[in-house]
């Protein structure tokens, strides 16, 4: 068997695969937008994403065995930079989600980066998937709460000076990224009470979400994806699925990408199968009682 054909099926062409589809998908993307940014075609990005015809990868993998480390040391994993990274990441290695979330809310305490438990929870964030209600449903806890309300991405646009549709095709995702950081930052700075409406790819950057969690309560509205489909077609706009011929398919991709960052949230609702007025009543109760609120 050559080695062309054994790459074509190799397990760890397949898990790369999976891993850049994933990586696709929580951040919204085609993958002829990937491709664009990327500078290759969308038949060698389709390719990749199946586990075929990337042999040259097997031959770093090859040399990473021979050195007996991580093909990630090989490439230069921050977590491989220092002998007490390593340390951390061994000790980490194996530890399952709820170890970890303990781990990582100690490191935050121990490095002052969260906010007390009282400044949290006068700063809701909503997060979740557009069309999940978290403008409609935002604007409505805020004014019950009487806080004011931000639509992060309304910020996002005039930090830029202009649309959300026109930073991504002007300055790319990463310029995007760096106004969406900007914008939370400042809200969290300047308003001490807040409801805040986030866009549905915050968490596709862990140091902004980071900074989301540790400066404020967070709620996930959750909705299915024929809902969340169905919304935002209604408000008649299409992204991030725009272009796309099966859309549906394309947002539970994105959903299951996300939906594990999602469920840090400190508390999920789920806003399908019922009215707006009932889940705006059924949030109400659940965020005041969450945060000891009278009702």
């Amino acid at each position: 068997m050559s080695f062309e054909e054994a790459s074509d099926r190799h397990p760890f062409l397949t898990t790369l695969g999976d891993r850049v589809r994933t990586l696709r998908a929580r951040r919204g993307l085609t993958r002829k937008a990937v491709a664009q940014a990327a500078q290759v075609s969308e038949r060698h990005l389709a390719n990749l994403e199946s586990g075929t015809g990337n042999a040259s990868i097997l031959i770093l993998l090859q040399v990473a065995q021979a050195l007996q480390c991580s093909i990630f040391e090989l490439l230069g994993d921050l977590t491989t930079s220092s002998p007490e990274w390593l340390l951390i990441r061994e000790m980490l290695s194996h530890r399952n989600e709820a170890e970890l979330r303990r781990v990582r809310l100690q490191i935050a305490e121990l490095l002052g980066a969260n906010d007390n438990p009282q400044s949290r929870s006068n700063r809701i964030a909503l997060v979740g998937l557009r069309g999940a209600g978290k403008t409609s449903l935002g604007q409505r806890l805020a004014d019950d709460l009487g806080f004011p309300f931000i639509e992060l991405s309304r910020d996002i646009e005039k930090f830029a000076g202009c649309s959300i549709s026109e930073i991504h095709n002007l300055y790319g995702t990463q310029a995007y990224r760096r106004y969406e950081r900007r914008a939370l930052e400042e809200a969290i700075q300047i308003y001490p009470e807040v409801v805040i409406a986030t866009p549905g790819g915050l968490v596709s950057d862990s140091a902004t979400f980071n900074e989301l969690l540790a400066h404020c309560f967070t709620v996930w509205l959750q909705a299915t994806p024929e809902d969340h489909l169905g919304r935002v077609a209604a408000q008649g706009d299409m992204r991030p699925m725009a272009g796309s011929k099966e859309a549906l398919e394309d947002l539970k991709r994105i959903l299951e990408g996300r939906s594990a960052f999602y469920a840090k949230a400190d508390l999920a609702f789920d806003t399908s199968a019922q009215s707006e007025d009932d889940s705006f009543t059924a949030l109400r109760a659940q965020v005041r009682g969450a945060l000891k609120l009278p009702l």
